[in-house]
């Protein structure tokens, strides 16, 4: 008799087609469309400068910013270490508490437990708050099929509700719209509103308010993300600024909380590094205005009927990937969004996916994948970028985006197969390991001088180098080669002057000590 164990599989990513971790259109395409849009660079520049000066200045008051950065990656790290063992844990203790745990293998799982414990209350609406969990699924949609009414409590997520829009940001999920877009959507959507409300802010946030002020008063369940879960205890946290979390996890009598596997941490005590890099580098502010959490469930003190449900949906995959995991790392802050060139200048939409900007152009593609279909979507995110880094250096707990989206890169590269690029590198590759065959290259390319302009520069490369001389000039060739000019008496001569002027220079420093 024998047994056949068989080959370890890779876990499963996201199912295709399935939520909203998938655009319908390449990064370049989408990009090109949104770049045309003035009013949407103008809303996305107004608001990450804001952002990015507000952060600068609080992150700058404290001494040991570099110091709680270091711990906020060194939690994550070692949660994601042990991620089974942590979540495992979690179960129990929230179990301990009087809730009930349900684990989602995937979108659909998590949309199908959902909607099954909304049907159980016999309640045919429900409101929501903090939960990119449930946008990543597509809850809304599917709910909404079923018969039940989801209602975002989230001032910018009620907008984008109500506009039938897409959120563009993580943490500003309207940030694509202005003050004057707001008042025409709530003059449109919300029933019985002043037809003479006016822009400002305050009397616009006045009139979602009263909106949503009897929504809290009658609904019987509540949809929420976590922004944290802890092992240890159980508990649960949800930080926010408009107050609104705080009514969804308070008054209904049930209350579902969709949380994605990585939001655990070992320790309570953790939050204490977390509670200080999250709305520092979120708002811009010292500490967020609500912080809610729960363990469990409390006699006669708020929902009395718990549920969490723990989404996979790809996480295991990210998990498996050495280099890639480090982006489960992420606590959603989106400050990595308000320093991006790329993303102030496109916006949320064009990355097709619930998480735009940096961390969405790596996390994206770990948890759906970029070769779920021919010319998928997803593999042009990693090329949504210019590396310059400034991602890394915002990011709280320091994930090395720019170096992940090499690898994607690279993972890219490997599955392509043969293209133009491809033949031409390797090509170059042939003729520079040739000295005679290189040397024949650079005179040839001396010819390039002849399509220059007055200005020096080449303004339109034939066939496919024309992408390049679309956005920027290129400089034509030198009337000489390096080469040629070291070899010439001209070089020859310089080089015996630098020579004889870097030996000046250290005997005068001789002489100096």
């Amino acid at each position: 008799m024998s047994t056949f164990l068989g080959m370890p599989a890779r876990p499963p990513r996201s199912p295709y087609g399935t939520g909203n971790l998938r655009g319908d259109r390449t990064f370049p395409e989408a990009a090109h469309d949104e770049l045309g849009n003035g009013q949407l660079r103008r809303n996305l520049g107004r608001a990450t400068r804001t952002i990015r000066g507000k952060r600068l200045h609080v992150t700058g008051e404290l001494p040991d910013w570099e110091e709680l950065r270091d711990a906020g990656s060194a939690v994550k790290t070692d949660a994601m270490n042990r991620l089974p063992e942590l979540l495992e844990q979690l179960e129990r203790k929230v179990t301990e508490h009087g809730g009930t745990v349900h684990w989602a293998r995937d979108g659909v799982e998590a949309n199908e437990i959902v909607t099954r414990l909304i049907k159980a209350t016999g309640s045919s609406e429900v409101i929501k708050v903090k939960s990119m969990a449930t946008q990543e699924t597509g809850l809304n949609e599917h709910l909404e099929a079923a018969g039940i009414t989801p209602h975002e409590t989230d001032l910018a997520e009620l907008i984008v509700q109500l506009a039938h829009d897409r959120p563009s940001h993580i943490l500003v999920p309207a940030i694509h719209r202005n003050r004057d877009e707001i008042r025409q959507i709530f003059l449109d959507r919300i029933p019985g509103v002043d037809p003479d409300l006016d822009s400002v802010p305050a009397h616009l946030a006045a009139t979602a308010r009263a909106h949503l002020r009897e929504k809290f008063m009658t609904a019987r369940v509540a949809v929420s993300g976590a922004n944290f879960g802890i092992a240890e205890t159980g508990t649960l946290s949800v930080v926010e600024s408009e107050g609104n979390g705080r009514m969804c996890l308070t008054l209904p009598e049930t209350l579902i909380t969709v949380m994605g596997i990585e939001k655990v941490l070992p320790r309570y005590q953790d939050l204490e590094v977390f509670l200080q890099l999250l709305p520092r580098s979120s708002t811009g502010e010292r500490m967020n205005p609500y912080t809610s959490m729960w363990t469990g469930v409390t006699p006669g003190d708020g929902p009395q009927d718990f549920h969490l449900v723990l989404l996979d949906n790809g996480r295991t995959a990210a998990l498996a990937d050495a280099i890639g995991r480090e982006a489960l790392n992420c606590i959603r802050c989106s400050a990595c969004l308000n320093v991006c060139p790329v993303y102030e200048r496109t916006g949320g939409h064009a990355y097709g996916s619930t998480y735009p900007g940096p961390i969405g152009a790596v996390l994206t593609p770990q948890l759906a994948g970029m070769h779920a279909a021919e010319d998928d979507p997803n593999s042009s995110l990693p090329y949504a970028s210019s590396l310059c880094g400034a991602c890394f250096d915002a990011c709280p707990v320091k994930i090395d985006i720019p170096s992940m989206l090499v690898e994607l890169r690279h993972q890219h590269t490997e599955r392509t197969g043969t293209t133009a690029e491809k033949l031409a590198m390797k090509a170059a590759a042939t003729v520079m390991k040739r000295p005679r065959l290189f040397t024949a290259a650079q005179k040839a390319a001396v010819l390039g001088r002849a399509v220059g302009g007055r200005d020096g520069t080449i303004s339109h490369l034939p066939g496919p180098l024309a992408g390049w001389s679309d956005s920027r000039d290129t400089a034509v060739p030198p009337e000489q080669t390096f080469r040629a000019w070291l070899a010439s008496a001209e070089g020859a001569a310089a080089m015996r002057a630098a020579a004889e002027e870097g030996t000046r220079q250290a005997d005068t420093r001789q002489e100096e000590q």
